[in-house]
């Protein structure tokens, strides 16, 4: 590594300086604004769910059986109450052993001590990933030994609109961002200065690390990989504090292990596909989605999902400029740095990326298009695209048109950022909330009616429970699991279908009278509406003790 300056912090000059401190400072704030505003989408409500100690399957045994059910009924499941305490959680934990606990433990303590809001819920990850700020000029430092280059990584990542988006994720990719930023630099760290101490704090990064997100096995076998090739695959002391390291965090880790163990049908159905090995065709599809994926690290201007396609309108441009440049960047750090930084960097990219592209190769599937899952190599691109941008603009021996190029360059990156980030945390929803992204028009629909009745038999009760974040009090639902459970009520004359099956909504049409109208309709979803020309609903309306 390259050697450090005494003050590990500082601060850069002048212009860089100000222009540090305003981009750290708009990150900052676009992570808490509107907080509550976008969607809380079925991952977040399945996240407030556990954490309140309630498994899937019981809550749609409780909610699933065709009685009337308020709003409130519903909520009952988002919030922690007294008949679900922490050993619950805990067992519902285990029941979804792919997540790794130490996020909804933490939102579990959180909820209880400020509230269960969507605001709340929402500021736990977006004041966890205030922490990859300081992590990651950290290890750009033990990196590079630039200030400058940690500035710049910085910086690029508080206004990344992925990151931005993620961060306001009621979900554990906060901390499993930190999770790998801090490991990085705490194992560069032990092997600098070599000592008991550096290695204790790297076995301690690993263990969180690993009880954050069950993917950071992968940075931690890149870790390995890049140590045994950096020390020749030769057994020295090194070699040996860092095998004593990395059992110690097994070791801790070996609890939840033999839960996942237990529970390895989870991780079997999550391998396999029900498609078939990728043609041609779906592997330019898979192509598509890592391009664009690439893009929205940098710029994420498109907000829709209609249609569900990889490239955009604003896409075909703007791709081809950030391929070019996270190439070239990449090229630029092997060619400017030694082995054992660059060796590092692309150990990290590949373990992170290539086990999720072979498995979609190899078996079929869309799991490497998933940019949560690929957190880490975005982190990695980030520190590779800082280090060119503050080689650049700060180099000496270029001629000042080259170096203004660069300074355009950057000044375009910063720009692309701030502006996506100002489009996206405006939204009510972005395409990061696929499952439930027409449930915001759809609620509005509802919440117009005079005391409509929602039925579902829908197979994603996640939806259900994002949708009642949106919903007014006096909405009434009517769940089953299949439509023969269904009774039907005639104290309502506005009754909706949500995600509903076919049967379902013929049974309705059959029994009641009148004729589902389409109410909203989406990119491969409907709101139906039904139309009731007898007037059924108002003779009972009086009587009714769920209707105020």
């Amino acid at each position: 590594m390259n050697s450090k300056s005494t003050s590990f912090w500082n601060i850069p000059p002048g212009g860089v300086r100000f222009l540090v401190i305003i981009l750290l400072s708009i990150g900052v704030f676009f992570r808490f604004y509107n907080l509550d505003k976008k969607v809380y989408w079925h991952d977040e409500s399945f996240t407030s769910m556990r954490i309140s100690g309630y498994s899937k399957p019981e809550v749609k045994e409780r909610l699933f059986d065709g009685r009337i059910i308020t709003v409130e009924d519903i909520q009952k499941y988002q919030r922690p109450n007294p008949e679900k305490n922490l050993t619950d959680t805990i067992k519902v934990l285990t029941q979804y052993s792919e997540h790794t606990p130490l996020y909804y433990l933490m939102a579990r303590f959180w909820a209880q001590v400020f509230g269960s809001s969507v605001a709340v819920m929402r500021s736990l990850p977006a004041l966890i990933s205030l922490l990859a700020f300081p992590c990651m000029y950290w290890l750009c430092r033990e990196l590079f030994g630039s200030s400058l280059t940690g500035w710049m990584a910085m910086s690029l990542i508080a206004i990344s609109p992925f990151f931005v988006l993620y961060a306001q994720e009621a979900r554990e990719y906060s901390l499993w961002a930190v999770a790998v930023l801090l490991s990085g630099a705490a194992l560069l760290r032990a092997l600098r200065i070599n000592t008991k101490l550096g290695w204790g704090i790297y076995a301690a990064t690993l263990t969180i690390g690993l009880y954050s997100h069950l993917l950071f096995g992968l940075s931690a076998i890149g870790h390995g990989i890049y140590v045994l090739i950096t020390k020749n695959y030769r057994t020295s002391k090194t070699i040996i504090a860092y095998l004593l390291a990395s059992l110690a965090a097994v070791l801790t880790f070996l609890p939840w292990a033999v839960v996942i163990f237990i529970d390895l049908t989870r991780f079997q159905r999550w391998t396999s596909s029900t498609t078939s090995r990728n043609s041609l065709g779906e592997l330019v599809t898979l192509i598509k989605w890592w391009l664009r994926n690439l893009n929205n690290v940098f710029f994420d201007l498109h907000q829709s999902i209609e249609p569900f396609d990889p490239i955009h309108y604003d896409d075909p441009f703007l791709i081809p400029l950030v391929l070019i440049l996270v190439g070239y960047s990449i090229y630029f750090l092997c060619r400017h740095t030694s082995s054992k930084v660059w060796l590092f960097i692309l150990t990290w990219m590949g373990m992170t990326a290539l086990p999720l592209v072979l498995l979609d190769l190899v078996l079929g599937g869309l799991r490497s298009t998933a940019m949560r899952y690929l957190i880490p190599i975005y982190l990695a691109i980030q520190i590779a695209v800082a280090y060119l941008l503050a080689t650049k603009i700060t180099a000496i021996s270029i001629r000042n048109q080259r170096q203004r190029f660069w300074k355009l360059v950057t000044i375009g990156l910063v720009s692309g950022g701030l502006l996506s980030c100002a489009i996206s945390s405006s939204a009510e929803v972005w395409w990061t909330k696929f499952v439930d992204y027409y449930n915001p028009p759809v609620a509005h629909i509802i919440n117009q009616a005079n005391y409509p009745l929602v039925v579902s038999d829908t197979t994603i009760p996640g939806s259900i429970l994002s949708l009642s974040h949106l919903l007014s009090p006096d909405v009434r639902f009517q769940l089953v699991t299949q439509a023969s459970m269904l009774e039907i009520s005639e104290d309502f004359n506005q009754v909706f279908l949500f995600d509903a099956s076919t049967a379902l909504r013929e049974k309705i049409e059959r029994e009641l009278g009148g004729q589902f109208e389409v109410a909203f309709q989406g990119y491969k979803f409907e709101l139906w509406k039904l139309e009731n020309n007898q007037g059924i609903g108002n003779k009972h309306r009086l009587m009714s003790p769920l209707i105020p």
